[in-house]
Protein backbone atom coordinates (compact mmCIF):
# COMPACT_ATOMS: atom_id res chain seq x y z
CA UNK A 1 0.00 0.00 0.00
CA UNK A 2 2.70 2.45 -0.75
CA UNK A 3 1.61 2.60 1.80
CA UNK A 4 -1.70 4.02 3.49
CA UNK A 5 -1.66 5.69 4.55
CA UNK A 6 -1.82 6.57 4.52
CA UNK A 7 -0.65 8.40 2.73
CA UNK A 8 4.17 12.65 4.85
CA UNK A 9 7.42 12.37 7.18
CA UNK A 10 11.25 13.45 7.02
CA UNK A 11 15.01 13.85 8.37
CA UNK A 12 18.65 14.88 7.61
CA UNK A 13 21.93 16.01 9.15
CA UNK A 14 23.02 19.30 7.66
CA UNK A 15 22.81 23.08 7.79
CA UNK A 16 19.38 24.71 7.48
CA UNK A 17 18.80 27.51 5.01
CA UNK A 18 15.11 28.35 4.76
CA UNK A 19 13.36 27.73 2.50
CA UNK A 20 16.05 25.29 1.30
CA UNK A 21 18.60 23.02 2.95
CA UNK A 22 22.24 22.75 1.91
CA UNK A 23 23.38 19.23 1.03
CA UNK A 24 27.00 19.35 -0.04
CA UNK A 25 27.07 21.53 -3.15
CA UNK A 26 23.34 21.13 -3.77
CA UNK A 27 20.24 22.54 -2.13
CA UNK A 28 17.06 20.60 -1.55
CA UNK A 29 13.72 22.35 -1.13
CA UNK A 30 10.56 21.34 0.71
CA UNK A 31 8.85 20.68 -2.65
CA UNK A 32 11.75 18.44 -3.70
CA UNK A 33 11.47 16.44 -0.50
CA UNK A 34 7.71 16.01 -0.76
CA UNK A 35 7.96 14.92 -4.40
CA UNK A 36 10.64 12.33 -3.57
CA UNK A 37 8.63 11.14 -0.56
CA UNK A 38 5.59 10.63 -2.79
CA UNK A 39 7.65 8.46 -5.15
CA UNK A 40 9.18 6.43 -2.31
CA UNK A 41 5.90 5.83 -0.49
CA UNK A 42 3.50 5.32 -3.40
CA UNK A 43 5.42 4.49 -6.59
CA UNK A 44 7.89 1.69 -5.76
CA UNK A 45 8.19 -0.60 -8.79
CA UNK A 46 5.78 -0.39 -11.72
CA UNK A 47 3.08 -2.18 -9.75
CA UNK A 48 2.62 -4.03 -6.47
CA UNK A 49 0.45 -6.33 -4.37
CA UNK A 50 0.14 -6.86 -0.62
CA UNK A 51 -2.04 -8.49 1.99
CA UNK A 52 -3.17 -6.22 4.80
CA UNK A 53 -4.31 -7.01 8.34
CA UNK A 54 -6.15 -4.08 9.92
CA UNK A 55 -6.98 -3.74 13.62
CA UNK A 56 -9.38 -0.98 14.66
CA UNK A 57 -9.63 -0.04 18.35
CA UNK A 58 -12.27 2.51 19.33
CA UNK A 59 -12.21 4.90 22.30
CA UNK A 60 -13.90 2.31 24.52
CA UNK A 61 -11.25 -0.30 23.73
CA UNK A 62 -13.50 -2.39 21.49
CA UNK A 63 -11.63 -4.09 18.64
CA UNK A 64 -12.64 -4.90 15.07
CA UNK A 65 -10.46 -6.45 12.39
CA UNK A 66 -10.26 -6.39 8.61
CA UNK A 67 -8.28 -8.50 6.15
CA UNK A 68 -7.69 -7.06 2.69
CA UNK A 69 -5.63 -7.46 -0.46
CA UNK A 70 -4.37 -4.38 -2.28
CA UNK A 71 -3.32 -4.16 -5.92
CA UNK A 72 -1.55 -1.07 -7.31
CA UNK A 73 -0.57 -0.09 -10.85
CA UNK A 74 1.43 2.97 -11.87
CA UNK A 75 0.38 4.54 -15.14
CA UNK A 76 3.25 7.03 -14.82
CA UNK A 77 5.78 7.56 -12.03
CA UNK A 78 4.63 10.52 -9.99
CA UNK A 79 1.45 10.63 -12.07
CA UNK A 80 -1.71 8.61 -12.51
CA UNK A 81 -2.18 5.36 -10.62
CA UNK A 82 -4.78 2.67 -10.05
CA UNK A 83 -5.64 1.02 -6.71
CA UNK A 84 -7.85 -2.00 -6.06
CA UNK A 85 -8.60 -3.04 -2.47
CA UNK A 86 -10.48 -6.33 -1.92
CA UNK A 87 -11.97 -7.21 1.48
CA UNK A 88 -11.56 -10.81 2.70
CA UNK A 89 -12.70 -10.58 6.32
CA UNK A 90 -14.92 -10.20 8.28
CA UNK A 91 -17.61 -12.23 6.58
CA UNK A 92 -20.09 -9.35 6.37
CA UNK A 93 -17.56 -7.39 4.27
CA UNK A 94 -16.22 -10.25 2.15
CA UNK A 95 -16.23 -9.26 -1.50
CA UNK A 96 -16.41 -5.52 -0.89
CA UNK A 97 -14.09 -3.57 -3.21
CA UNK A 98 -12.63 -0.08 -3.02
CA UNK A 99 -11.11 1.16 -6.28
CA UNK A 100 -9.26 4.38 -7.08
CA UNK A 101 -8.20 6.05 -10.30
CA UNK A 102 -5.62 8.49 -8.93
CA UNK A 103 -5.09 11.68 -10.90
CA UNK A 104 -2.68 14.59 -10.64
CA UNK A 105 -4.01 18.11 -10.42
CA UNK A 106 -7.62 16.87 -10.32
CA UNK A 107 -9.93 14.95 -7.99
CA UNK A 108 -9.36 11.20 -7.92
CA UNK A 109 -12.16 8.87 -9.01
CA UNK A 110 -13.15 6.51 -6.18
CA UNK A 111 -15.68 3.68 -6.15
CA UNK A 112 -16.93 1.38 -3.41
CA UNK A 113 -18.70 -1.87 -4.30
CA UNK A 114 -20.98 -3.30 -1.59
CA UNK A 115 -21.89 -6.92 -2.49
CA UNK A 116 -24.58 -7.27 0.21
CA UNK A 117 -26.80 -4.92 -1.80
CA UNK A 118 -24.97 -5.31 -5.14
CA UNK A 119 -24.35 -1.56 -5.22
CA UNK A 120 -21.53 0.50 -6.72
CA UNK A 121 -21.16 3.76 -4.84
CA UNK A 122 -19.11 6.69 -6.08
CA UNK A 123 -17.05 8.22 -3.27
CA UNK A 124 -17.38 11.96 -3.79
CA UNK A 125 -14.34 14.23 -3.64
CA UNK A 126 -15.82 15.94 -0.58
CA UNK A 127 -15.80 12.59 1.25
CA UNK A 128 -12.11 11.81 0.71
CA UNK A 129 -11.26 12.89 4.28
CA UNK A 130 -13.97 10.70 5.83
CA UNK A 131 -13.32 7.37 7.54
CA UNK A 132 -12.23 4.44 5.38
CA UNK A 133 -14.60 1.55 6.28
CA UNK A 134 -14.84 2.54 9.93
CA UNK A 135 -11.10 2.82 10.53
CA UNK A 136 -9.04 5.83 11.60
CA UNK A 137 -7.61 6.04 8.08
CA UNK A 138 -9.31 8.25 5.51
CA UNK A 139 -10.07 7.40 1.88
CA UNK A 140 -7.34 9.85 0.92
CA UNK A 141 -4.80 8.03 3.13
CA UNK A 142 -5.17 4.89 1.02
CA UNK A 143 -3.99 6.37 -2.29
CA UNK A 144 -2.15 9.43 -1.01
CA UNK A 145 -2.77 13.15 -0.97
CA UNK A 146 -1.96 15.18 -4.10
CA UNK A 147 1.28 17.04 -3.33
CA UNK A 148 -0.02 20.11 -5.17
CA UNK A 149 -2.88 20.49 -2.66
CA UNK A 150 -0.56 21.96 -0.02
CA UNK A 151 2.11 24.60 0.47
CA UNK A 152 5.27 22.92 1.81
CA UNK A 153 7.73 24.56 4.20
CA UNK A 154 11.02 23.03 5.35
CA UNK A 155 11.08 23.67 9.11
CA UNK A 156 14.23 21.83 10.14
CA UNK A 157 15.75 18.47 11.03
CA UNK A 158 14.50 16.06 13.67
CA UNK A 159 15.29 12.52 14.81
CA UNK A 160 12.44 10.02 14.48
CA UNK A 161 12.94 6.37 15.49
CA UNK A 162 16.70 7.00 15.55
CA UNK A 163 16.53 8.20 11.94
CA UNK A 164 17.40 11.66 10.64
CA UNK A 165 14.28 13.21 9.11
CA UNK A 166 13.24 16.34 7.27
CA UNK A 167 10.50 18.20 9.14
CA UNK A 168 7.99 19.67 6.68
CA UNK A 169 4.99 21.84 7.47
CA UNK A 170 2.18 21.30 4.94
CA UNK A 171 -0.60 23.88 4.78
CA UNK A 172 -3.66 23.18 2.59
CA UNK A 173 -4.33 25.67 -0.19
CA UNK A 174 -8.07 25.10 0.19
CA UNK A 175 -8.58 25.14 3.95
CA UNK A 176 -12.33 24.61 3.60
CA UNK A 177 -11.82 21.23 1.88
CA UNK A 178 -10.10 19.52 4.85
CA UNK A 179 -10.59 19.18 8.59
CA UNK A 180 -7.00 20.14 9.51
CA UNK A 181 -5.28 23.52 9.48
CA UNK A 182 -1.89 21.94 8.63
CA UNK A 183 0.12 18.79 9.16
CA UNK A 184 3.79 18.27 9.93
CA UNK A 185 5.54 15.45 8.10
CA UNK A 186 8.83 13.78 8.96
CA UNK A 187 10.60 12.18 5.98
CA UNK A 188 13.57 9.83 6.25
CA UNK A 189 16.64 11.57 4.86
CA UNK A 190 18.10 8.39 3.36
CA UNK A 191 15.13 6.69 1.71
CA UNK A 192 12.43 9.41 1.80
CA UNK A 193 9.88 7.13 3.47
CA UNK A 194 7.29 8.85 5.65
CA UNK A 195 8.16 8.15 9.30
CA UNK A 196 5.49 10.23 11.01
CA UNK A 197 2.79 12.83 10.32
CA UNK A 198 1.06 15.02 12.89
CA UNK A 199 -2.27 16.69 12.06
CA UNK A 200 -3.45 19.89 13.75
CA UNK A 201 -7.07 21.05 13.91
CA UNK A 202 -8.41 24.51 13.08
CA UNK A 203 -7.50 25.69 16.60
CA UNK A 204 -3.90 24.52 16.13
CA UNK A 205 -4.18 21.51 18.43
CA UNK A 206 -2.67 18.13 17.62
CA UNK A 207 -5.49 15.62 17.09
CA UNK A 208 -4.15 12.85 14.83
CA UNK A 209 -0.81 11.09 14.33
CA UNK A 210 0.25 8.63 11.62
CA UNK A 211 3.44 6.63 12.16
CA UNK A 212 5.50 4.03 10.31
CA UNK A 213 6.10 1.38 12.98
CA UNK A 214 8.24 -1.03 10.94
CA UNK A 215 10.23 -0.75 7.70
CA UNK A 216 11.62 -3.72 5.75
CA UNK A 217 13.64 -3.99 2.55
CA UNK A 218 11.64 -6.06 0.02
CA UNK A 219 13.08 -6.79 -3.42
CA UNK A 220 15.63 -4.09 -2.67
CA UNK A 221 12.89 -1.54 -1.88
CA UNK A 222 12.54 0.06 1.59
CA UNK A 223 8.89 -0.63 2.47
CA UNK A 224 6.64 0.28 5.40
CA UNK A 225 5.33 -3.06 6.71
CA UNK A 226 3.52 -1.82 9.80
CA UNK A 227 1.76 1.48 10.36
CA UNK A 228 -0.49 3.13 12.90
CA UNK A 229 -2.89 6.07 12.99
CA UNK A 230 -4.01 7.28 16.41
CA UNK A 231 -6.39 9.95 17.60
CA UNK A 232 -5.46 12.15 20.59
CA UNK A 233 -8.99 11.76 21.97
CA UNK A 234 -8.69 7.98 21.85
CA UNK A 235 -8.82 5.14 19.36
CA UNK A 236 -6.35 3.86 16.81
CA UNK A 237 -5.96 1.68 13.74
CA UNK A 238 -2.92 -0.45 12.97
CA UNK A 239 -2.11 -2.09 9.63
CA UNK A 240 0.39 -4.83 8.86
CA UNK A 241 1.50 -5.62 5.30
CA UNK A 242 2.55 -9.15 4.33
CA UNK A 243 3.30 -10.96 1.08
CA UNK A 244 4.41 -7.66 -0.45
CA UNK A 245 5.52 -8.02 -4.08
CA UNK A 246 6.60 -5.57 -6.74
CA UNK A 247 6.58 -5.70 -10.56
CA UNK A 248 4.18 -8.64 -10.81
CA UNK A 249 2.70 -7.63 -14.18
CA UNK A 250 -0.77 -6.29 -13.34
CA UNK A 251 -3.00 -5.31 -16.25
CA UNK A 252 -4.80 -1.95 -16.40
CA UNK A 253 -7.99 -3.83 -17.34
CA UNK A 254 -8.25 -5.06 -13.72
CA UNK A 255 -8.94 -1.52 -12.54
CA UNK A 256 -12.27 -1.12 -14.31
CA UNK A 257 -15.87 -1.22 -13.11
CA UNK A 258 -16.27 -4.74 -14.53
CA UNK A 259 -13.93 -6.10 -11.85
CA UNK A 260 -15.78 -4.50 -8.99
CA UNK A 261 -18.32 -7.32 -9.21
CA UNK A 262 -15.95 -9.94 -10.65
CA UNK A 263 -12.71 -9.83 -8.60
CA UNK A 264 -9.49 -10.87 -10.42
CA UNK A 265 -9.03 -14.14 -8.48
CA UNK A 266 -5.55 -14.75 -9.90
CA UNK A 267 -4.21 -11.79 -7.94
CA UNK A 268 -6.21 -12.36 -4.76
CA UNK A 269 -4.97 -15.81 -3.80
Amino acid sequence: MRAIYFKVLMVLLGVIFLPSLAVGEDKITADDIIDRASLANYYAGDDGTAKIAMKITDRAGRVRTRELTMLRLDIEDGGEQRFYVYFREPSDLTGMVFMVAKKVGADDDRWLYVPAVDMVKRVAAKDKRSSFVGSHFTYEDVSGRDTSDDVHELVGIETVNDRAAYQIKNTPKDVASVEFSYYTAYIDKDNFLALKAEYYDKAGRLYRTVTAEEVSVIDGVPTVTKGRVSEVDGGETTVEFTDVRYDVGLSESIFTERYLRRPPRKWLK
